[in-house]
């Protein structure tokens, strides 16, 4: 191996050490001059020297424009947000002079919504929608699920989603039910398995209709044959307190909504091909479950005029009654505002039904308040009206306008609900946002509280008001 080269130090000579022999010098005293000339010359020291070439004096000069190169390469940094305010400027304002850079930041910006989500880690609630769309549209379903019962089977699900992945303590989380009872606001607690116990007892009512078993066993209604959710729920609450409130409350409600979903099915496709649709199949399960139905339809409320349409079906709710579409409706607007109230008890994200739901559910709403209107004030609860309008007749109306997913506009007639509501007998206007609407018709919002917008008559406009959050009930 080549030696490496070193240096070795000379020995030092006395002309090396000269200058440290002799006595050592003693500095005088500075005096004013010394003061002044080494004060110049540290100042002189801390300026910065020039840039070779620039003047000596007058203003700095301008930064030259950056390149396109450069600022094409700044553009990720620019949609991440991390540039510096002079390279912010310089990358848009080259933004508005340069299509490809313009294309390429549009979609880094995309990118970085990507890169870290401030959403919720749940999947978007519009995928199991999209995904049975698509499934659908490549092998149709033999049986049809009823359009009014869509909403119903995806908030069932999405419940469902929501309760299996909630720890077993969660359970007893108390869960607060609000509601307004007419002239106020109302709330009792109860726990998660409550609120399921609650659902249960009150699906009932349309289970029962569709000739399935009544979650209530029949002695608990000797005296209330025709009770309705409230009371319901009250006696489902005794007869289940010794009960564990745990995860096993999930099962009997899942088990019954899956059981009013496949009849109610089975129910519209027999209306729709003929008494004998359904049976027949190779499918053995289908069978007895298409021959379920038929036998249920002995049984189940039918309107006044005999048609055993699933459409004119009536469903009993104790003090009224819903044709079977509308009420599948309601109990798919009651699964969405009480899952809410769960996922608010263990602080738990959860959004609104997807807008081809919203819809349908906005309107049943809307279509119930004349009626919410005239009960109030046969109950005394609102001053009478003004005029009573023959039946078809045109009469005062208001313009109820839903703004958002799920909106539109409806007429309602404000002296009669029999009366012809139109554009031109309107006397008040009132805008609200469709989720604030659902949530006034669910009670969760005070009636003077929830409208955005107001024009026109104040004493019409607060009965219609009173009236969707009358729609609520525990």
């Amino acid at each position: 191996m080549a030696s490496e080269a070193y240096r070795v130090p000379r020995q030092a000579d006395a002309s090396d050490l000269s200058p440290l022999c002799g006595p050592p010098e003693v500095p005088r005293q500075a005096d004013a001059s010394d003061v002044s000339r080494r004060a110049e010359a540290l100042g002189a020291s801390r300026r910065p020297d020039p840039q070779p070439g620039s003047p000596r004096h007058g203003p700095p000069r301008a930064a030259e424009p950056l390149d396109h190169t450069v600022l094409k390469s700044l553009l990720g940094a620019w949609a991440l947000a991390a540039c510096s305010a002079e390279e912010t400027a310089a990358v848009e304002a080259h933004l508005t002079d340069c299509a490809p850079c313009a294309d390429e930041a549009l979609r880094l910006r995309d990118a970085v919504g990507l890169l870290h989500s401030d959403d919720s880690l749940d999947l978007d609630p519009e995928l199991r929608a999209q995904v049975l769309e698509g499934c659908l549209e490549s092998r149709p379903a033999r049986i049809p699920l009823p359009t009014w019962a869509a909403p119903f089977d995806a908030e069932t699900a999405r419940l469902d989603a929501l309760l299996r992945d909630m720890a077993a303590e969660e359970w007893r989380a108390p869960v607060r039910l609000r509601w307004f009872d007419g002239r106020r606001e109302t709330d009792r607690e109860t726990t998660v398995a409550g609120i399921l116990g609650h659902l249960l007892a009150v699906d009932g009512l349309v289970a029962a209709g569709l000739g399935l078993p009544d979650p209530l066993p029949a002695g608990a209604l000797r005296v209330e044959h025709d009770a309705g959710p409230q009371t319901r729920t009250e006696l489902y609450w005794a007869l289940d307190r010794a009960a564990p409130h745990t995860p096993a409350a999930r099962r009997p409600w899942r088990e019954q909504s899956h059981a009013m979903i496949r009849d109610v099915s089975f129910l519209t496709a027999a209306d729709a091909e003929g008494p004998e649709a359904g049976i027949g199949t190779t499918d053995t399960a289908r069978t007895a479950d298409a021959a379920h139905t038929a036998d249920a339809a002995d049984t189940a409320h039918t309107a006044d005029t005999g048609d055993t349409g699933a459409g004119s079906r009536l469903v009993s709710y104790g003090g009224f009654s819903l044709p079977l579409p509308d009420a599948f409706l309601d109990r798919a607007f009651e699964c969405w505002m009480h899952a809410q109230d769960i996922a608010e008890a263990v602080d738990y994200p959860y959004g609104p039904p997807v807008a081809a739901h919203l819809t349908p559910l906005v309107d049943l709403a809307a279509r119930q308040l004349p009626g919410a209107l005239a009960a109030r004030r046969r109950a005394g609860l609102a001053p009478p009206p003004r005029g009573l309008a023959p039946a078809g007749a045109p009469g005062r109306t208001l313009h109820l306008e839903v703004e958002g997913e799920g909106g539109g506009d409806w007429y309602l007639p404000l002296d009669s609900p029999g009366a012809r509501a139109g554009p031109e007998e309107t006397v008040a206007h009132v805008a609200l946002d469709s989720l604030e609407f659902c949530q006034l018709a669910a009670g969760h919002v005070p009636p003077l509280e929830a409208a955005a917008g107001q024009d026109g008559d104040r004493d019409a406009i607060r009965d219609v008001l009173f009236a969707a959050a009358s729609l609520s009930r525990m």
